[in-house]
């Protein structure tokens, strides 16, 4: 007789088929679960969609929101330039530090975004250290995967885990309840790349450490200056400069130098301003970036009391955040055709500085004088919003090149204290309990607008709306199971296999179970099915249900075997050039570290004997 449980193991068996095969959409999957268990009856219209209202979907979307702001205020660029200083071309110190950033990184936003942020991270370091990014890449992701075993908001499992707890009549997690085993996995991981890990890793003949496409700004300008270069220093105290503003100063005009950018200090507060108006006043301590050639720049340092400073890294890269480059061709129909640089007047008119001209291939030295000619091209800096607004113009320029440093643009690094504030204090109302947590998230969520991190199309923007439908269609799928006796017979297979056997074995089953389906189905989905039934094998053996809820949750954040079990891997296979067997090599030992630590760390924490 075809019953509805057999409805529902026949419907399991078929999303697991259709997420394997990796060609529908798991929302529509989901979206199709949801619309099946309608129509067939087995679930009510309010029980088939009650996902939709479920406290984990809206946890989802706030800390999707909350890592989009970790993101646009530079936090995790600054851990990369830290990575980068403090590792050196040390592979060890590399993989520590890498493994252990990426965790401590995703333990506080979505593991998919911290993979996705740190890919170019690991292909700079490994340009600059000339390490191989193929070795770099496996462990980064490997972590970020781990990061989601340690707080309760990394991953959407561990939510899940913690609200059926909740519905079964226990205490929920805290935000650092299984975070103890989760370090203890993050340790044993560090240590087994370091040991055996990194033999297994791939070398790869020809590596990804090479940006592709894209150039570096500075690569790009080498292509039309002959004799410029740019500097940076310091207004002294007794420098005349003091107190003047920057067009009664006619620096341009008085030593053939452009400025790029002014830095003020005031108090201990650092603002950078690209290409500060004329009307700018100049103050002693301020720094000024010029650019022009090596004898002016001597010059107007010794007029004018300037002191040099040495451009470090960290400064660059800020300066690069404000700044942007192109190259630009001058169109044929161009209304600056026959007109010099100076007549173009592109500062006042596009905000907008020219840095070197070439015609012909070929770069032209005395470029501010030269009529403009169609096909010449221009090297233009200038704020990235000018850059963005040039490229409209399309009547009287042809933008041909953008630099790599594009898509790095941090635009918010100006508020990275206030991100890390509303992080701390989220962190902090989510351990002390004062709200309930998906309170504490959507104030972080709002605070992260109100504060000008993001603006509310950019929070919006960054919700993957397929990631909620996903959570919210899979939800309902273990009400049927559980409605229709299907939780009931697995646990019953279970005891009847396991059940003499003890807790520490039935953790096992557990942990592999949960694995294996996350082989085929979502980690989420793969959660929301084996957590009940964990909950009541431990209720039936007369133990604590949290040993075996930590290893649910643990072994959903274990995909470490294959590429295509979740997008936090899936994303390092292309810039790794990795074939599936290196996941395999590198991942099959690592699942089995890891269920061994689960097994002997949880009971540790969460006592089988403690309800």
């Amino acid at each position: 007789m075809w019953s509805d449980t057999t409805s529902v193991f026949l419907l399991i068996a078929v999303v697991a088929v259709l997420m394997a095969s990796n060609r529908v959409r798991f929302d529509v999957v989901a979206l199709l679960v949801v619309l099946f268990l309608m129509l067939s009856g087995i679930l009510t219209v309010g029980e088939a969609l009650a996902g939709f209202g479920s406290p984990v979907v809206m946890l989802v979307a706030c800390l999707l929101v909350v890592g989009e702001m970790l993101d646009r205020t530079g936090v995790a660029a600054a851990i990369g330039d830290w990575i980068l200083k403090k590792g050196g071309a040390s592979e060890t110190r590399l993989y520590i530090l890498i493994m252990a950033a990426a965790a401590m990184l995703g333990a506080v936003m979505s593991s998919t975004a911290v993979v996705a942020i740190f890919i170019p991270i690991v292909l700079r370091i490994a340009r600059e250290t000339g390490a191989q990014a193929s070795r770099l890449l496996i462990p980064m992701s490997y972590a970020a995967l781990i990061s989601g075993m340690l707080t309760l908001i990394a991953t959407t499992p561990n939510l899940v885990v913690s609200e059926e707890l909740k519905e079964a009549g226990y205490t929920e997690f805290g935000f650092f309840s299984f975070t103890p085993v989760g370090l203890a996995v993050l340790a044993v991981a560090i240590a087994y790349i370091l040991l055996l890990g990194r033999r297994l890793l791939p070398v790869q003949a020809q590596d990804a450490n090479e940006t592709q496409g894209a150039r570096a700004v500075f690569d790009m300008w080498e292509d039309y200056r002959s004799t410029t270069t740019y500097r940076s220093a310091v207004i002294s105290e007794n420098s005349p400069l003091s107190g003047t503003s920057i067009m009664d100063a006619a620096l341009e005009s008085r030593f053939d130098v452009q400025i790029l950018g002014v830095v003020h200090n005031r108090k201990g507060v650092e603002e950078r301003v690209p290409l500060p108006p004329s009307t700018t006043v100049l103050e002693a301590g301020d720094t000024l970036l010029f650019v022009g050639t090596e004898v002016a720049l001597d010059v107007l340092e010794t007029e004018l009391s300037l002191t040099p400073i040495t451009e470090t890294e960290r400064n660059v890269r800020r300066w690069l955040w404000e700044l942007g480059a192109a190259s630009v061709l001058i169109h044929p129909e161009s209304e600056f055709i026959g007109k010099s640089l100076g007549e173009c007047e592109f500062s006042s008119h596009y905000n907008l500085h020219v840095l070197g001209m070439r015609r012909n291939r070929t770069p032209v030295e005395d470029y501010m004088n030269v009529n403009l000619a169609a096909s010449d091209s221009l090297f233009m800096v200038g704020p990235w919003s000018s850059i963005r607004q040039l490229q409209s113009r399309h009547h009287d320029f042809v933008v041909t090149e953008t630099p790599v440093e594009q898509a790095q643009v941090v635009p918010a690094y100006r508020r990275m204290p206030i991100a890390l504030t509303i992080l701390s204090v989220m962190v902090l109302l989510s351990i002390l309990n004062i709200i309930p947590l998906v309170a504490t998230v959507i104030m972080a969520a709002l605070a992260a607008v109100f504060t000008r991190c993001m603006t509310m199309e950019d929070a919006y923007h960054s919700i993957h709306w397929s990631s909620l439908v996903l959570v919210a269609g899979m939800l309902p799928m273990a009400d049927a199971l559980e409605k229709t006796g299907g939780t009931a017979m697995i646990f019953d297979g279970l005891m009847q296999g396991f059940g003499d056997a003890g807790p520490g074995t039935m953790l096992t089953v557990l942990f592999f179970l949960t694995a294996a389906l996350s082989l085929f189905l979502s980690n989420t989905a793969s959660a929301v099915l084996v957590a009940p039934i964990a909950i009541v094998a431990a209720e039936s053996l007369g133990v604590s249900p949290y040993p075996f809820a930590v290893a649910v949750l643990i072994a959903a954040s274990a995909a470490f075997v294959t590429p295509v079990s979740t997008p936090v891997v899936t994303l390092v296979v292309d810039p790794g050039r990795y074939q599936f067997m290196d996941f395999v090599k590198v991942g099959v030992p690592l699942l089995f570290l890891t269920w061994l630590t689960t097994l002997v760390v949880a009971p540790m924490v969460f006592p089988y004997s403690t309800p």
